[in-house]
């Protein structure tokens, strides 16, 4: 545990970000939450998060003594100046690009910008996000690049020795589910079962063997290929 940082977690209620928040419990003193409502199809994401907090509270008693205030950020802004999967109801495809248009272009880049503004606000100096670049959508600014050169930008532009730390990086959904049991036990592979939401649909109807969601967008079908292979292997 590092007792003289503080981190800030991008926390959308997903399986990653639960990952990486519990990660962060492990590490550090103290630990906040961020969210962001960027008129996202999913938005129920964001009504899971509040029970999902409450219940890694209740997961550990040092968990609970670490972790913090919780921010909810309105990023509505982001789906008035997209075109894409995530933010208008159209049918999931890929572009010209080679790029999947769920990609939203810039997502990551301003919320972490934005969250670094709220870490400096609140004293802290360590930013924590669920980007990979192994099991992954191929999305650009997900990549280990893009994290490095924008901590250099932002330490750069606010005069900080801000770390961003990215754990799931080199890992696939596999390793990701196995993480989570190192971190939390069962318990925890069981809360991000049952009560993180990574769906781009926004499907909660059915509970299936690695959580709720359509089954069918890219999102879904990476959870449930990890979850898979990580119980086939537990």
């Amino acid at each position: 545990m590092n007792n003289s940082d503080g981190a800030l977690v991008l926390f959308s209620g997903g399986q990653d970000s639960t990952t990486c928040l519990a990660w962060a419990l492990e590490r550090y003193a103290k630990v906040e939450t961020i969210g962001f409502d960027y008129g996202q199809r999913h938005a129920v994401e964001m009504t899971v998060r509040p029970a999902l907090l409450g219940r890694l509270r209740d997961l550990h008693n040092r968990w609970n003594n670490k972790l913090g205030e919780d921010h909810r950020i309105d990023l509505s802004l982001i789906a008035d100046i997209s075109d894409t999967a995530l933010t208008r109801d159209v049918e999931i495809a890929m572009l010209d690009s080679g790029l999947p248009n769920t990609f939203v272009p810039g997502r990551n880049l301003l919320f972490i910008t934005v969250a670094a503004m709220v870490a400096y606000r609140r004293g802290l100096n360590v930013l924590v996000g669920g980007m990979c670049e192994t099991d992954y959508s191929g999305y650009p600014d997900c990549r280990n690049d893009t994290m490095k050169a924008l901590q250099t930008a932002l330490n750069l532009g606010m005069a900080t020795e801000l770390k961003l730390e990215t754990p799931l990086m080199w890992l696939d959904k596999a390793k990701t589910w196995q993480l989570a049991k190192e971190l939390g036990g069962d318990a925890l592979v069981e809360l991000i079962r049952t009560g993180t939401h990574t769906c781009y649909l926004g499907e909660r109807g059915e509970l299936r063997d690695w959580g709720y969601g359509c089954g069918k967008c890219p999102a879904c079908e990476l959870r449930a290929r990890g979850y898979r292979e990580f119980a086939g292997k537990s």
